[in-house]
């Protein structure tokens, strides 16, 4: 029996249609207030027999934080891909952050050693990588430096791998896999399929930040493959490009057919408005629309290397401009 956490998002809603072609018995762990229905709408952009695919994943209501709904769901459980966590650049969410992505983490991992699983899956991120003194590509090799500058999010995916390796070492095989900016179809009011919904009204500002990306559906048949092998205790960078965000934000546009962004945004610029939309949403209660980390990143220029896992798996990523036409196409049917 497979267990899937985060099944509800955009890694773990592709990761349950893969698996459910597949046959396998799926648990997958929800909370009330998640959306199921958006999972069935990513699994009908690939299939048309998307009910009777959706109909095979045992829905399980669970918590990360709960020890005793989490027991329930790894009854008679031999594989597990975590994939969830909360994902934000906002300050204020750190320590909700810390909660979920750490000992949300640690609970899982309790779990899988305690019920003396086969393997576990973990998703995490490139923002947990540092770039080395001697070289200007990141990959595997390239370990965490110091918390110094970093995100909330980064310090707290770094701080779940440390608790997946702590399931290594208390007899658990592991396989943790570090994706870039994940692009993938559905969700379109979060994530990067917000930025899909953007770009289609009509977005007219561009960085030229570099950073990796990669296909949704390249990150899960990865993830498969890693856990079906015998591969164990083992990162992997998945990256298939690394781009500029202008690029990005072009090769959107085109696919959409609207006029490509014209707008620079510079470090003056970005500075200014991180500055206002954090006074801002102190004043409505709301999120801002960029923090101080994330407009950082708009203009960092960081290359990521996906050598290992490409030898290892003799694996080939999907182009990065068919990946967003393929978006493109998909949010037409929304």
């Amino acid at each position: 029996m497979i267990l899937v956490t985060g099944g509800t998002g955009l890694v773990g809603s592709h990761l349950l249609y893969k698996l459910a072609l597949q046959n396998n018995s799926i648990k997958a762990i929800y909370r009330k207030s998640s959306n199921l229905l958006a999972v069935k709408k990513v699994f009908s952009y690939y299939s048309d027999d998307y009910e009777a695919l959706f109909n095979k994943i045992d829905w399980v209501a669970a918590d990360l934080l709960d020890v005793t709904t989490l027991k329930n769901a790894f009854e008679n459980v031999t594989k597990v891909y975590h994939c969830a966590a909360l994902v934000s650049f906002n300050p204020k969410d750190y320590w909700k952050m810390r909660k979920i992505n750490i000992e949300g983490t640690a609970n899982v991992v309790n779990f899988c050693i305690d019920a003396k699983i086969d393997k576990l899956c973990f998703v995490s991120s490139i923002a947990t990588l540092d770039k080395s003194v001697d070289s200007d590509i990141i990959n595997e090799e390239s370990e965490w430096i110091s918390t110094r500058n970093k995100s909330g999010y980064a310090i707290t995916k770094h701080g779940a791998e440390i608790e997946v390796w702590r399931a290594s070492q208390e007899g658990v095989n592991v396989v943790i896999v570090n994706p870039g900016v994940i692009l993938g179809a559905g969700f379109w009011d979060n994530g990067t399929g917000e930025l899909f919904s953007k770009i289609a009204k009509g977005f007219n500002f561009y960085s030229e930040g570099v950073t990796g990306f990669v296909s949704v559906n390249d990150v899960v048949k990865i993830m498969i493959a890693l856990m079906d092998s015998s591969v164990i205790n083992e990162q992997f960078v998945l990256v298939a490009e690394n781009l500029s965000f202008k690029t990005i934000f072009y090769e959107i546009a085109k696919a959409f057919g609207k006029k490509p962004p014209r707008i620079k945004v510079n470090k003056f610029r970005s500075s200014i408005v991180w500055r206002v939309a954090t006074f801002w949403a102190f004043i409505t209660n709301k999120n801002p629309i960029l923090t101080k980390n994330s407009a950082k990143s708009l203009h960092t220029k960081s290359y990521y290397s996906s050598d290992k896992i490409i030898k290892t798996l003799n694996f080939k990523f999907e182009k990065i401009t068919s990946v967003i036409r393929t978006i493109c196409t998909f949010y037409n049917q929304k």
